[in-house]
């Protein structure tokens, strides 16, 4: 399946490349004017207006390709069965909520925890001295 999914994608890559090198050569529908009244591009490589349509066919064929393997692409890619993991789904039991925060004017609540003990260890917790 990766092997298709590589294929489709250099297929893709390929077809815009080519669609982006045909449409900066071609020249807009006023430059056809020009050369209609021998100005200086009639002499082309297909004549004057034969470059026109190749270029234009070409550039169809191209984008056809491109919407083809773009839609082939959408549709392997939602097709393949989820097989990594999301992060939350191997987290734990979810945290409890904090306690209530005492507001002043209010009910006594339960005394808060003491401090915990000290470290067990000697010179634990201290900052070396130099």
């Amino acid at each position: 399946m990766s092997i298709l999914l590589t294929v489709l994608l250099t297929v893709q890559l390929l077809s815009a490349l080519g669609m982006i090198g045909l449409i900066l050569v071609q020249q807009g529908k006023g430059a056809d004017m020009g050369a209609a009244f021998g100005s200086g591009a009639s002499g082309s490589l297909f004549g004057a207006s034969g470059g026109a349509n190749f270029l234009s066919r070409t550039t169809a064929v191209l984008a056809t390709v491109f919407f083809v393997s773009t839609l082939a692409l959408a549709y392997f890619g939602s097709a393949q069965p989820r097989s990594a993991s999301s992060v939350l789904e191997g987290s734990a039991q979810p945290a409890a909520p904090a306690p209530a925060a005492q507001i002043p004017g209010n009910a006594p609540q339960a005394e808060p925890a003491s401090a915990p003990a000290a470290p067990s260890a000697p010179g634990a917790g201290q900052i070396p001295a130099k």
